[in-house]
């Protein structure tokens, strides 16, 4: 066999069959799977678009079909590790004693996504828990639902009717740093955005708008600067934000990586942190307490929504089962403004 043919045989998925063959991603997989629940010609148009697009079955996928357990499917594309890897924690905490088997997929662009969700539906997963940013876009959720699957959405800013969700409230977890910055009084406080496809990161700079309009304070645009939540985007930002005389006498950054950066190059530029500038973050991963000054941010809790994650899906999977609709739930958990040694009085 050729490279050429042996990579058309690992990008081709189930959602290639079933575009191919005009029918649903459900009913390419029942046929797959050899569900007689599907009708010949609709059996046997599938199996021609399959051989016609040279698919081959996922074999891993296949040994865990024949087992009766809840197969949870997590989906990922986000860029911060320090995140992903507390979610994960809580996922893998409440699993466990369900006796759910999880299955993860990372994706990055449009193309690896399509493939990454092909092999989860390809594995028969019964739900798929989907991370920022990914809990944002609604046509991998209409893709999901269209082949029956029911989704979960974490941290979403937007949550959707009918798709069940857990989260916190961005806007009011960043208004009450604005808020605290303010009170220690700082007038000129600059802002490191988030990815603007997250809306999370949306809520966060509303809420710095917001608060900032509330107090009188007007806001520059040189103390605004673009990240996209990675800490090289961080260290771009900061030395933006940093360069000019007028520089900030406090930083919010819309999440820890990027706080981490800012207080990095702060140093970089023999600034004292928090004596010359005050850095804060959001969500309380560990980079918070691994850094030096420990970072005054705003805690998200990651691990705790990782184990809601999956209790919501296993009420999502058993309602499905049921013949009922998914319960569209939308938990939203409690912040914390956690104080340490990266904010003080401006100098």
């Amino acid at each position: 066999m050729s490279p050429h043919k042996r990579r058309s045989h690992q990008s081709v998925t189930i959602l290639d069959v079933a575009r191919h063959a005009g029918v649903s991603p459900m009913t390419a997989s029942r046929v797959m799977n050899n569900n007689l629940r599907v009708g010949e010609d609709m059996r046997a148009r599938v199996k021609a678009s399959a051989k016609a697009l040279n698919y081959r079955p996922n074999l891993a996928g296949r040994s865990l079909r024949s087992s009766s357990v809840a197969r949870i499917g997590v989906l990922y594309s986000n860029p911060s590790a320090a995140y992903l890897n507390q979610f994960m924690l809580g996922v893998l905490e409440e699993s466990g004693p369900s006796g759910a088997q999880i299955m993860v997929e990372k994706c990055s662009g449009i193309r690896s996504q399509r493939v990454a969700m092909g092999r989860l539906l390809e594995a028969s997963v019964d739900g798929v828990i989907l991370p920022p940013p990914l809990c944002d876009s609604r046509q991998t959720i209409q893709q999901l639902d269209a082949a029956d699957v029911p989704v979960v959405a974490v941290a979403t800013g937007s949550p959707m009717d009918g798709v069940a969700s857990v989260r916190i409230d961005d806007y009011r977890g960043a208004c009450a740093m604005i808020r605290y910055l303010l009170k220690l009084g700082h007038r000129r406080i600059g802002l490191i955005k988030g990815d603007p496809s997250h809306t999370p990161a949306l809520l966060r700079a509303q809420a710095f708008y917001d608060t900032m309009e509330a107090a009188g304070l007007g806001v520059a645009e040189a103390h605004v600067a673009q990240g996209m939540f990675t800490y090289r985007s961080g260290l771009a930002a900061a030395r933006k934000l940093l360069q000019g005389q007028d520089r900030p006498t406090a930083i919010f950054s819309s999440n820890d990586d990027m706080a981490a950066a800012t207080i990095a190059v702060a140093h970089g530029m023999g600034l004292n942190v928090p004596g010359d500038l005050t850095v804060t973050g959001f969500d309380d991963t560990p980079v918070a307490v691994t850094i030096w000054p420990a970072l005054t941010t705003v805690h998200q809790p990651v691990i705790a929504m990782g184990r809601a994650a999956v209790r919501l899906m296993l009420e999502q999977i058993r309602r499905r089962n049921e013949g009922r609709p998914p319960s569209g739930e939308h938990q939203v958990m409690k912040y914390t403004l956690v104080n340490r040694e990266s904010s003080a009085p401006p100098p």
